[in-house]
């Protein structure tokens, strides 16, 4: 009988805590097993930080022993630079950040439109999916340094009438083609992952083609897409600072004025860092969304 009562206690949670009446009190085994667990995370983390230490001492054995790392050291790494360059830097990544907001939202738009052209069904739409496939298959294919180059550099030599030769205009012009043909093949991925009795049940409502697309098709393919969405973001943000190469001040361009005025490189590492620092929390976002959408997927909750 002890041992029954022991193994139901085992089974049925600990305290109220757990859904349990107050007056429960846990089985020895249970606070046994409940210490072990303890007792093997602590251990855990103790070898995990003593390996981490341990890398760590080794990296800069290697890098500190290196013929040429005291020249490197001033050379990337030089305080004095580091200083002179986070300023102008921030500034000019404030530029990059609205390029982010503006291109971002732009490929988000342009891409749906896309995507909804290539999912047209029907004769009279095979032109239009024609002209979507052949602007995904030649933007993805089309390098995104030479697209700036050709946008950037060869409008302004058209000498169009009201056209705008700004670089940072042209430049947001280029992401947003580039990225825009990406986003597309990302949301018709969404779209054609309905299934097609999504589309059927919405019709026998009494639905229209564009409202079963717009009420039913769309919202789930966007919730089912959000985790590849947000990569996307993150890469934009990283290649806006591609604009620079039209002359555009960004964080990239900032240190690049720097460097070619004291031909030390420190300020290309204060804008990478900044770069990182800025698309970090946009990757854990990805990370935490992507977590959250399996968890879900996995007890059978609606995406």
């Amino acid at each position: 009988m002890t041992v029954m009562k022991e193994e139901s206690g085992e089974d049925s949670g600990s305290g109220s805590g757990d859904g349990l009446p107050d007056g429960y009190t846990p089985s020895r085994r249970r606070l046994e097993r409940e210490r072990f667990r303890r007792i093997r995370a602590r251990r855990a983390t103790a070898v995990a930080a003593l390996s981490t230490l341990v890398t760590g001492v080794l990296l800069y054995m290697v890098v500190d022993s290196a013929p040429g790392w005291p020249r490197t050291k001033e050379t990337f790494f030089s305080a004095r630079y580091a200083r002179e360059a986070l300023p102008k830097v921030l500034d000019g990544l404030w530029l990059n950040v609205r390029l982010l907001l503006v291109c971002g939202a732009a490929v988000l738009v342009l891409g749906m439109l896309i995507a909804i052209a290539r999912t047209l069904r029907g004769p009279v739409f095979f032109p239009l999916r024609v002209l979507a496939a052949a602007y995904t298959d030649f933007f993805r294919g089309l390098p995104l340094i030479i697209n700036l180059m050709i946008v950037v550099l060869g409008v302004p030599a058209l000498r169009l009438q009201g056209v705008s030769v700004d670089p940072v205009l042209l430049g947001g012009t280029a992401l947003t083609l580039t990225y825009s043909a990406y986003v597309a093949e990302v949301f018709r991925a969404g779209i054609e992952s309905v299934h097609p009795s999504q589309r059927a049940a919405a019709r026998s409502l009494g639905l229209s083609n564009r409202q079963a697309l717009r009420y039913v098709v769309l919202p789930q393919a966007v919730r089912r897409q959000v985790p590849p969405l947000l990569n996307d973001l993150v890469s934009l943000q990283k290649d806006t600072g591609l604009v620079s190469i039209g002359g555009a001040v960004d964080a990239v361009r900032a240190a690049d004025i720097i460097v070619g005025r004291s031909l030390n490189y420190t300020p290309y590492i204060v804008a990478g860092l900044v770069f990182v620092a800025l698309t970090i929390p946009m990757t854990r976002l990805t990370d935490w969304v992507t977590a959250r959408m399996d968890r879900q997927r996995a007890q059978g909750g609606s995406l």
